[in-house]
């Protein structure tokens, strides 16, 4: 996983070249998994992450490969750097959101870990951490955790020396530590999700709120595109309320069942014509429900959507 490469991994393509043999295009493919996940755990976004995905295959036809001695190497460097640069961009429009930012959820149950070694830096709870750090922590705490590369990949990579990219990775681990509470174990995750379904399948007001932590934090993101609440909600009873005003208005004849999102078990609420309408994901630690993210953005949840 060595960045073996040209000189230049990242400069422009020359131009685009359809005649990439079939050997390069297979290269190509055989890291698109890893180089998605490598975007999508830095941007949060599906669509952003696809972006990043193109430029690295553009880069890829516009380089001179039969001097790239390790394809999977050059790709995710490229892809690497594309979203660190990327982040500028997606930072500032974070900024004019429409109420609280959530990052968009993906179906992992066909790839769990999205196309790396270990399902690190996929729960919506780290991701949001990740928008705090800055691009370089960010990218070195993501090749890291999730895709396991040595300090000497991840110096090759970010352009510094491996002690720094030691010292990086450390800063990123440490800062999204002090972020949250240990989560839960999956299993305690999963049986505090189920439930919480089960509480708001028949509206037990009660049994949902002996889920909560008192200092509960529910943040839902409609992005401006249908109605939801344009601030985080604190505090168990006020968390309550909330989902009793959603469950009566608005979920009433919704189906509730859970999926795998984001490399574990979820929430999904469908209208009764299947449509997607939410996406709750549940941040948990040995307390009880720390965390209730709402994702209802429409453009976030075609994921999602029934098959056409």
């Amino acid at each position: 996983m060595t960045s073996d490469t040209t000189d230049n991994p990242s400069a422009p393509a020359a131009g685009r070249n359809a005649n990439v043999p079939d050997s390069d295009l297979a290269a190509f493919e055989d890291v698109r998994p890893r180089l998605f996940g490598i975007a999508y755990r830095m941007l949060g976004s599906v669509a952003e992450a696809e972006d990043v995905v193109q430029d690295a295959w553009l880069r890829w036809q516009g380089t001179d490969r039969r001097v790239v001695r390790n394809p999977a190497a050059f790709l995710t460097t490229t892809t690497t750097r594309l979203a660190i640069n990327a982040t500028t961009s997606a930072h500032a429009r974070r900024e004019t959101y429409v109420g609280p930012w959530l990052p968009e959820p993906v179906d992992t149950t066909a790839d769990p870990a999205l196309g790396a070694e270990r399902a690190e830096a996929l729960e919506l709870a780290v991701l949001l951490l990740l928008e705090k750090l800055g691009p370089t922590e960010r990218a070195a705490y993501v090749l890291r955790e999730a895709f396991g590369y040595s300090y000497r990949e991840i110096a090759d990579v970010l352009e510094m020396s491996e002690v720094n990219a030691r010292q990086v990775a450390r800063r990123a681990r440490e800062h999204l530590e002090s972020g949250r509470s240990a989560p839960a174990s999956p299993a305690r995750h999963r049986r505090l999700l189920e439930s919480f379904v089960a509480a708001a399948r028949v509206g037990d007001l009660d049994g949902l709120e002996r889920l909560l932590v008192d200092d509960v934090v529910v943040r839902p993101d409609g992005g401006g595109e249908v109605h939801a609440s344009r601030v985080e909600l604190v505090g168990a009873a006020r968390t309550v309320t909330f989902l009793d005003n959603v469950l009566r208005k608005y979920w009433q004849a919704s189906t509730l069942r859970i999926v795998e999102a984001n490399g574990g078990a979820a929430l999904l609420v469908t209208s009764a014509a299947g449509e997607p309408q939410a996406v709750v994901a549940l941040d948990v630690s040995d307390r009880g429900i720390e965390h209730v993210y709402i994702v209802v953005s429409p453009s976030k949840l075609r994921q999602f959507a029934p098959a056409a």
